[in-house]
C-alpha cells in the first residue's frame, strides 16, 4: 500500500492495482443526526442524491442524481447502528468498489470517516472531488437543510486532487 495524497482534504492510497480514498471529518452534530443523514432517504437527498434504502445487511442501497441522470445500485454489506454503514458501489470503472462510513462520538459532535475502496485510476480524481464536495453539505443535511452538490464547487475542489493518476 502506498500513499499518493495526504492532505487535509483527504488521503488517497494505492492498494495493489486499485486505490482507496479516505476522508475524516469532525461534524459538530450528534452521532444520531449524522447517522440519519447517511441512512434516511430524505436526509440523503439533502446532500448526496435521491435514495432508496433497505436498511439491513443484504438490503438495496440505490442513489439517483437527476442532474446527471446517473444511477447507482449497491448492496448494504455492513451495518452497525450509529457506528458503521457500508455498501457496494459497482460501476464499469470499479466493479468491486465499497463505500464505508464509520462514526465515533467526539464531545458534542462526532468523528466521521468515509473510505471508498476498490477504485481504478480512471475516475479517481472525479471521485475524490465529488466526495469532497458532497461532504461539505453533510452538516446542513443533519439539520434537515438541503445543501445540494454544485458542479462549480466540485471543479474548485478538483484542483486539490490534480496530481492523482488518471487512466
Amino acid at each position: 500500500m502506498s500513499l499518493l495524497l495526504d492532505a487535509a482534504a483527504g488521503e488517497v492510497r494505492r492498494v495493489g492495482d486499485l486505490y482507496e480514498i479516505t476522508f475524516e471529518r469532525r461534524i459538530a452534530r450528534p452521532v444520531e443526526k449524522v447517522w440519519a443523514a447517511l441512512t434516511v432517504p430524505e436526509r440523503l437527498a439533502d446532500w448526496l442524491a435521491q435514495a432508496r434504502v433497505d436498511l439491513r445487511v443484504g438490503g438495496a442501497f440505490e442513489l439517483y442524481w437527476p442532474t446527471h441522470d446517473y444511477r447507482m445500485a449497491g448492496v448494504i454489506t455492513e451495518l452497525e447502528h450509529l457506528r458503521v454503514f457500508a455498501w457496494t458501489w459497482p460501476s464499469p470503472e470499479h466493479p468491486q468498489s465499497v463505500v464505508r462510513w464509520s462514526l465515533e462520538p467526539d464531545g458534542d459532535g462526532c468523528r466521521l470517516t468515509l473510505r471508498q475502496s476498490g477504485l481504478s485510476a480512471a475516475p479517481l480524481k472525479d471521485v475524490a472531488a465529488g466526495w469532497h464536495t458532497h461532504l461539505e453539505g453533510l452538516a446542513s443535511a443533519c439539520d434537515g437543510v438541503a445543501a445540494p452538490w454544485r458542479a462549480e464547487r466540485e471543479r474548485e475542489n478538483a484542483k486539490l486532487y490534480g496530481n492523482l493518476p488518471q487512466a
